[in-house]
């Protein structure tokens, strides 16, 4: 029988999720599971796919990072400096090749989010750039331009650009290892629990911590919307299931922008440039089985 089959991966910090598809609207099987130690986690993935192996044509494995997407590296398919502990210098990728010996597509997380939205949303092909950020254990920004995901030296890190904090208003100092109080370090699912000593699932919408979220979250979207003029900013991720957030973070850009940038989606529109996922919690692994495709078809 010939393969017709994806894979798809979503590592997460917190959980891996796992899926064999063809597309969204069909879905063979799909898992999630909590992220433990690298050789733990690597095995309950390949536990999952083996069962399907020979009908899977490819498989996407998109993980959080920083990863080492460079193919010509001694060190692709690694984990580098990441905070979660025992991660760093784990070699994630080399144990799916060598279990199914099947094209790997391997990407970073988000990266495969913001081409999963891309890919599978027809609204969303024609905006260009997309851009979409995950909030939630840590921050994190995949950007597709022209059809492409960005890379460079490495891959977008967005989660750690700087934003303004004024110490008197909030005196945290941010949760980041390598930065403190970038974006990261301030808006962060973790930033907001050792803040507020309390997890923000267990917050009320009227808690003083989501206006303050808005706030860093909006001050993060004109830094995006002013450095690459996107036509989609896709906010994702645990933090973002508070979906009373999103009024308030178009507000504050609108604040912020103050009538700057002329476009009519800027002033009144906004709500149909930053949005929720249309694939809900789904972006990250669809996006992986999109990669899979698309590297068949390569």
């Amino acid at each position: 029988m010939q393969a017709n089959l994806y894979g798809g991966i979503e590592g997460g910090g917190t959980k891996f999720a796992c899926i064999v598809a063809r597309n969204p609207q069909d879905i063979i099987e799909e898992t999630r599971f909590p992220t433990t130690s690298p050789g733990e986690t690597m095995e309950r993935v390949i536990d999952f796919f083996r069962p399907h192996a020979s009908d899977l044509a490819a498989i996407g494995f998109s993980s959080f990072g920083p990863l080492s997407l460079n193919q010509a590296s001694s060190t692709y398919g690694h984990v580098t400096a990441t905070p979660k502990p025992g991660w760093s210098g784990a070699d994630i990728l080399s144990p799916i090749r060598q279990a199914f010996q099947l094209p790997v597509a391997f990407e970073l997380d988000v990266n495969a989010a913001a081409y999963g939205e891309w890919y599978w949303v027809e609204e969303n092909h024609a905006c260009d750039p997309l851009v979409y950020f995950t909030i939630g254990t840590g921050i994190g920004a995949g950007i597709v331009a022209n059809g492409r995901l960005v890379h460079g030296l490495v891959h977008p890190e967005a989660g750690h650009m700087r934003i303004p904090h004024d110490r008197t208003k909030d005196p945290f100092p941010g949760v980041c290892p390598f930065h403190g109080d970038c974006f990261e370090g301030l808006a962060t699912g973790p930033s907001i629990a050792a803040r507020w000593k309390e997890k923000g699932e267990n917050l009320p919408d009227d808690h003083p911590a989501w206006a303050l979220e808005a706030e860093y979250i909006a001050e993060a979207m004109v830094n995006t919307i002013c450095m690459l003029s996107p036509q989609r900013i896709v906010l994702g991720g645990g933090v973002m299931q508070r979906k009373h957030l999103f009024p308030m973070i178009h507000q504050r850009v609108q604040g912020i922008l103050n009538g700057y940038i002329a476009s009519p989606v800027i002033t009144k529109n906004i709500e149909t440039l930053i949005v929720p996922p249309a694939l809900g919690t789904r972006s990250g692994v669809l996006g992986a089985v999109a990669l899979a495709i698309s590297l068949m078809k390569s």
